[in-house]
């Protein structure tokens, strides 16, 4: 098996399995990818498209096609040297519904099930109507009404001899001490005996298991049957005579059946983010953690996985802990592991999002980050900064709302802490206050002012969390933490000012291990710290990429997962530090600019980042079509519909998004591109929480927002409209082109290892999911990479995506034939002068005898011959040119994508004469056509 040198995201479910990818092997082989990373391949629920709602960790996916499947598909890669990289998810599993057996063993046997300790529930905590019992707020409506319904069904399990109720896909287990309420309403003298039975072997597991196989031993009698039938039925909720028996029946299970309503209240375990159809894990706890990964580990030991990419990591409660003992056991089973451990290593990498400033902490025995804060640093230098005042200008002006990014993300933490979090911020709150009765000097302090003061703590907070344990707060968080503090302090009372810094203290600053072993005080400040550091993940992810990033657009392309919008553009110099911090910290940190959760497709936001070069020309535009779509609008409470906000994010999608072949009067193509807009018109408009929500869905204005939506691309009136925004597209399309060509270059030469989103080789125009997991076509993709052409010959039809898989192509092969250049290489940022210095980036990479040099334009559309070609004259670039160090000066360079150009021992190079012949630079001592170039 090869080294890892790049890898391929591929998304797998019922209808592309691992026997669908089999054919795809060959192809990413020789498109240079050595290594498959595939989405979660356990079982997740069934129908899943995305594989994180998982229900069994321990079994691979049998929508998938199984083990067996799997086995066949690592077999193929191994033909072609290639490894396996596998998505994980050691933080939650799918609960409710009936596939979870763990949830469902819980919800039958309550604290004596032995997953009870699995989950992150908090059987005792402050309600008194929930101790002992688990909330399951999965009912569509209020409790009462769906038991009046009679929509909660008894049933018994003849196989099992078992009783549950079921509610559409949901199944409630009965408590088996809890039968005798429905055996006795039977008159069969039998059944009374087994009712006696389960009461009495209530509290003993196995004697309680022992007596369901006696009772579906016992159901083979017709007459038997019968009575439990005549049992059941006296639990039919549909009948009023019925419903306060059913009722009675419920209460005394150990679980309470809610309305989905009440769970950002009420809810008593941790769920990832706001869904709670996802319940946390206690990853902390060994048997967990052994259980939940035996499957893996099993794979890893019989050379079936070859790296791990860890899901949601910061929902973890010690995710460095969690990080440095799966890094141990995985470096144990490689070392006696069926065919050896991997070439260079195995890795395993995080999804974590770093905020502006937060780098990635050392010492978790981790390989990197998935790439988000890549993909951030490569779209923010193909801003330019001078399109920043006038477009947020323009934003507020036009929808009233504020230019700063970091108000909308204050005002949104307040939201969800408040609205969709509430009940996880109320636990830290009760834990706080726990806490705080455990010391005479500090038992005084309110569960209202533990509230207030917290409250404001988390508004401010910049980072997604912080990494404090036993020993206090590690590393960078006392800065995170102070930062945040101080920004608090003018919103709190000058009365509850010394509460910031006892909430300091309870969080980290003081180190509980310092507190008596074995003591409350201890025991409840460990918890205060996790149930914290758990709340300000969801909370950051909510508040900025499903709320603040929908709410805020001066230009989309800087909104996206992993993204910073408050900071516009970043200069060169900035990239440059970034990559060599990489290269000397995480050379093997992942990079990517598509995941399989981006709200735009790489080259959609490629191609809007145009517009910050040409605001002026944009914002004409924009003001012009919202004067001929004027008559679209409708009127919701006396407001626009849609409001001027939404409408300026629709002209933006649709100049990020067009296909790039579609005319303004293709109705069939236009209908197909409307339906995809639609999809992603809801999710906005439900995102950002103003006119319309998940939770209360705002039906009249949503029609008035897909009416406008469907006039404005279908309706004949807005032809001359449509035409206008088709010419405007032409325009933005080559420089965005342009930049989708540099954002790729970049991701597969910087360091760390270049990660491609299915289909990306070829142009990338998808929306937010589900847009973005389409089905790709590989038919032309396949056709394509066996032309054995190279980047220049197709460089002029460059609109069928063509070009970018040969650049693509091209890079990767570079890097099959001097790995550890750029694995190993360092990271050498190079001097531009002259007339358009400033829109260059230029690097090498060198490593012992070997060297690339890499020359991309940074927003530089003012440069192109015209409006329809990626092509750079060598005089537009007068005497712009790269300085050579001496290390690099005694080299000979052969161009990459102009194979028949060498440049000779230079001390410079004219970046006019390098991108004559190609708009982008891949100067190399190795020509992958001919080998060394001779020095």
């Amino acid at each position: 098996m090869s080294r890892l040198r790049a890898t391929v995201r591929l998304q797998f479910h019922k209808d592309f399995t691992f026997d669908d990818a089999l054919p795809l092997v060959e192809y990413y082989a020789k498109l240079g990818i050595s290594h498959f990373y595939a989405s979660p391949i356990t079982t997740a629920r069934a129908g899943s498209v995305h594989g994180y709602d998982v229900v069994d960790p321990t079994r691979v996916n049998p929508e998938l096609g199984g083990e067996e499947a799997l086995r066949r598909l690592v077999a193929r890669l191994r033909e072609h040297g290639m490894g396996l990289i596998a998505d994980f998810v050691p933080n939650h599993t799918n609960v409710g519904g009936s596939e979870n057996a763990w949830w469902l063993d819980i919800l039958e046997w309550g604290r004596q099930s032995r997953y009870a300790g699995f989950y992150d529930i908090n059987w005792y905590g402050p309600d008194p109507d929930l101790q002992g019992q688990v909330l399951l707020p999965f009912l569509g409506d209020a409790y009462g009404n769906v038991l009046q319904a009679g929509e909660l069904k008894l049933v018994f399990d003849a196989e099992q001899g078992a009783f549950r109720v079921e509610y559409y896909a949901h199944h409630f287990p009965i408590n088996p001490g809890t039968y005798g309420q429905i055996l006795r309403e039977s008159d069969l003298p039998q059944l009374s005996l087994f009712a006696d039975a389960f009461s009495a072997r209530a509290k003993d597991l196995e004697e309680a298991r022992g007596a369901q196989r006696q009772l579906a031993d016992a159901a083979k009698d017709p007459a038997v049957a019968a009575a439990i039938d005549k049992a059941v039925a006296a639990f039919d909720g549909s009948q009023a005579a019925n419903q306060e028996r059913l009722h009675t029946l419920l209460e005394s299970q150990h679980y309470r059946l809610a309305s989905w309503r009440t769970a950002s209240d009420d809810i008593n375990w941790r769920r990832f983010f706001d869904i709670t159809e996802l319940g946390g894990l206690r990853m902390e706890r060994h048997e967990v953690f052994e259980e939940t990964h035996s499957l893996i580990f099993r794979l890893i030991s019989e050379g079936l996985l070859d790296g791990l990419r860890l899901d949601h990591i910061d929902g973890l409660a010690n995710p460095r802990a969690y990080c440095r003992k799966l890094r141990r056991r995985v470096d144990d089973l490689c070392a006696s592991r069926t065919g050896g451990a991997p070439e260079d290593g195995f890795p395993i990498y995080i999804e974590k999002i770093l905020a502006e400033g937060e780098q990635l902490r050392e010492g978790w025995g981790i390989d990197g980050t998935t790439g988000y804060e890549f993909m951030n640093e490569v779209s923010a230098v193909q801003h330019a900064a001078s399109g920043e005042a006038p477009l947020r200008r323009f934003w507020a002006e036009q929808t009233g709302r504020t230019e700063d990014f970091l108000e909308e993300v204050r005002e949104a933490r307040r939201l969800v802490l408040t609205g969709a979090l509430s009940s996880e911020f109320e636990s830290a709150v009760h834990t706080l206050h726990l806490l705080a009765q455990q010391d005479w000097r500090t038992r005084d302090t309110s569960q209202g002012a533990i509230r207030r003061v917290l409250l404001e703590l988390i508004v401010q907070f910049k980072v997604y969390r912080t990494y404090a344990g036993a020993a206090g707060f590690v590393g960078a968080d006392a800065q995170w933490f102070d930062t945040a503090l101080e920004a608090a302090r003018p919103h709190v009372s000058e009365a509850e000012q010394p509460l910031l810094e006892q909430l300091r203290a309870w969080l980290g600053g003081d180190a509980p291990r310092h507190k008596p072993v074995g003591s409350v005080a201890r025991r409840e400040q460990r918890r205060a710290i996790t149930k914290f550091q758990q709340l300000t993940s969801p909370i950051a992810a909510k508040a900025v990429e499903d709320t603040a990033c929908y709410r805020s657009a001066p230009l989309l392309s800087r909104n996206d997962v992993g993204f910073d919008p408050q900071h516009f553009a970043q200069p060169v110099s900035a990239f440059h530090q970034a990559s060599g911090w990489r290269a000397e910290h995480f050379p093997r940190n992942m990079l990517t600019t598509a995941t399989h959760d981006h709200k735009r497709g790489e080259d959609t936001r490629a191609r809007l980042a145009v517009v910050s070069e040409r605001p002026e020309a944009y914002i004409a535009q924009v003001n012009g079509w919202m004067d001929q779509a004027a008559p679209l609008r409708g009127q919701w409470n006396d407001a626009p519909a849609p409001t001027p906000g939404d409408e300026l994010m629709l002209y933006q999608t649709l100049l990020a998004s067009w296909p790039l072949q579609l005319q303004a009067d293709d109705q069939q193509g236009l209908q197909a591109y409307l339906e995809r807009l639609l999809q992603w018109q809801e999710k906005a408009l439900r995102e950002e929480k103003l006119e319309s929500d998940w939770w209360a869905p705002n039906g009249d204005y949503e029609a008035a927002c897909k009416a406008f939506l469907e006039g404005l691309l279908t309706d004949d009136k807005y032809l001359a409209l449509r035409r206008e925004i088709v010419a405007a597209v032409r325009e933005l399309a080559p420089a965005g082109a342009l930049n989708g060509l540099v954002q790729m270059l970049l991701r597969n030469t910087a360091p760390g290892v270049p990660d491609l989103y299915q289909g990306g080789e070829f142009w990338d125009f998808s929306l937010v999911e589900p847009d973005n997991r389409r089905a790709v076509d590989y038919a032309p993709r396949q056709q394509a990479l066996a032309k054995h052409t190279t980047a220049d010959a197709v460089l002029d039809t460059w609109q069928n995506g063509e070009i970018k898989q040969q650049v693509l192509a091209s890079v990767l092969q570079l890097r099959k034939l001097q790995p550890q250049l750029f694995t190993e290489g360092s990271y050498l940022p190079l001097s531009v002068a002259g007339a358009h210095a400033d829109q260059v980036l230029a690097f090498a990479r060198t490593w012992e005898q070997q060297a690339v040099i890499v020359i991309v334009p940074v927003h530089a559309s003012d440069l192109l011959e015209n409006s329809e070609t990626l092509r750079f004259s060598a005089a537009a670039w007068g005497d712009t040119r790269i300085k050579l160090p001496e290390t690099l000066s005694m080299y000979r360079f052969g161009e990459t994508f102009a194979p028949s150009s060498v440049h000779d021992q230079k001390k410079e190079l004219s970046v006019g004469e390098v991108l004559a012949r190609f708009p982008l630079g891949l100067l190399s001592t190795q020509d992958i056509t001919q080998g060394a170039v001779p020095q």
